[in-house]
């Protein structure tokens, strides 16, 4: 969480001129925050998530790109997005949701 608030809080990066290439760096930030809150709500052995442990962990990652969405708006040079909202939560949900089927299948093979 501190990693994503110091880069929110200075310049955006440079991207490659690709549509939507922040949404991917937004997915992909959240999606790792989700999976380190799966981690801890799983003591670290993610083989035992649970639905709830994954529902959980996707909705903090969201709720916290909710806050820095509206920390970036206080940024200059920063803008608030919904879209950037949306893909901070996609990306939690990808991570989280793979996660709980890898803890199905991994239970199950014991």
């Amino acid at each position: 969480m501190v990693a994503i608030f110091l880069a929110s809080g200075g310049p955006g990066p440079d991207l490659p001129p690709v549509e939507n290439a922040d949404k991917v760096l937004h997915a992909a930030a959240y999606g790792g925050l989700a999976g380190l809150a799966a981690w801890a709500l799983a003591r670290g052995r993610l083989r035992t998530t649970t639905a709830r442990m994954a529902i959980t962990a996707w909705a903090v990652a969201s709720a916290y790109g909710a806050s820095d969405e509206l920390h970036q708006y206080f940024v200059p040079g920063r803008q608030s997005d919904w879209r950037d909202l949306a893909a901070d939560a996609i990306g939690a949900a990808a991570v989280a949701g793979a996660l709980w089927a890898w803890g199905i299948i991994a239970r199950g093979s014991e």
